[in-house]
């Protein structure tokens, strides 16, 4: 496909005019899940990458940011993160990864390493255990969903992650677990990571940054409680890497609607040198280095997926908050 990394050279050429991609994904599967749709299986992971690496200069993202801070990019800089934490970034991604001689950068959920489950998690996998045609929640206020099949379950996934996301954290994490109670079904401890599998990670040349000790909306959160979570888990991977951590992910992350001004002066005020958002977008030169845009496409033919990509290197400048 030289056609497409002709006109990422054209869009991305090196030093100032250049335009900086960054990739986010969550999780690699071993095979397809229907109630994660779009998330990857190990075989259309891999050929993504493959893409990836003919088309694009891939570097670390701690790089591209000093790369834009003094405008000497590479032609085609892209850079491949991955949040959360889960456990088959480093069983399943990294080996894909290595072999393909590519470095990606890991955000952590520090607080649910070695055997925690995020809310979100125990939602989706109480679902996936219900024997049932529909899954009464009315006692929770949260109604009734039918769950005969997987497209039901689907459904019923997102329409339960929809209705808790924004609630405060403490309360939408026992309303997960109030729905895994009623599901009455035992759940996988072994989605996250463990210390060890972070200290991996690094020891393999990969960036470990930070995403907050418990996943939190920090728009919801008072300025303390918003600063040690970003804080503690900051020390808390530093401890495990014994190594700096210098970039961070804003939980959820669009610009005004899940962080603030605040945050991002709180992010720099503790030591970090860069943090990224999940507005869609590239960033210039000129860009926020600690609200830098990211985007993934999910189309599964390599035309498709260059020319999302293509299409994402002509957008307008991402949403970010600005001072006023």
């Amino acid at each position: 496909m030289t056609l497409f990394r002709t006109a990422f050279r054209i869009l991305a050429p090196q030093g100032v005019r250049s335009r900086l991609t960054v990739l986010i994904f969550h999780r690699v599967l071993q095979v397809v899940d229907p109630l994660r749709i779009g998330v990857p299986d190990v075989v259309g992971f891999e050929q993504r990458m493959r893409w990836v690496r003919r088309w694009f200069n891939v570097i670390p993202l701690a790089d591209a940011l000093r790369g834009l801070a003094c405008g000497n990019l590479p032609e085609r800089p892209l850079c491949i993160t991955f949040d959360d934490g889960y456990a088959d970034n480093a069983t399943l991604a990294l080996p894909i990864l290595r072999g393909l001689g590519l470095h990606a950068t890991f955000f952590i959920t520090s607080g649910f390493l070695n055997g925690g489950r995020m809310w979100n998690d125990t939602v989706i996998e109480a679902i996936r255990a219900y024997p049932g045609n529909v899954l009464d929640l009315e006692a929770l206020e949260l109604g009734q969903h039918p769950t005969a099949n997987d497209e039901d379950k689907r459904q019923a996934v997102v329409a339960l992650l929809s209705a808790l996301k924004y609630r405060p954290n403490n309360g939408r994490t026992a309303l997960a677990e109030r729905i895994e109670l009623l599901v009455g079904a035992l759940l996988l401890l072994d989605l996250m990571m463990t210390s060890q599998q972070v200290a991996q990670l690094h020891g393999c040349g990969m960036e470990i940054g930070a995403h907050t000790v418990n996943h939190p909306i920090l728009l919801g959160l008072d300025e303390e409680t918003a600063r040690e979570e970003i804080a503690t888990s900051k020390s808390h991977l530093e401890d495990i890497t014994g190594a700096p951590v210098t970039l961070f992910a804003y939980p959820n992350g669009f610009p005004g609607r899940d962080y603030g001004l605040e945050h991002v002066r709180m992010v720099k005020a503790l030591g970090f040198q860069g943090a990224v958002s999940t507005a869609w977008g590239i960033a210039r030169p000129s860009a926020d280095p600690f609200q830098v845009p990211r985007f993934t496409p999910w189309d599964a033919s390599s035309w498709k997926y260059g020319a999302r990509l293509l299409q994402n290197l002509l957008r307008a400048p991402a949403d970010r908050v600005r001072q006023v």
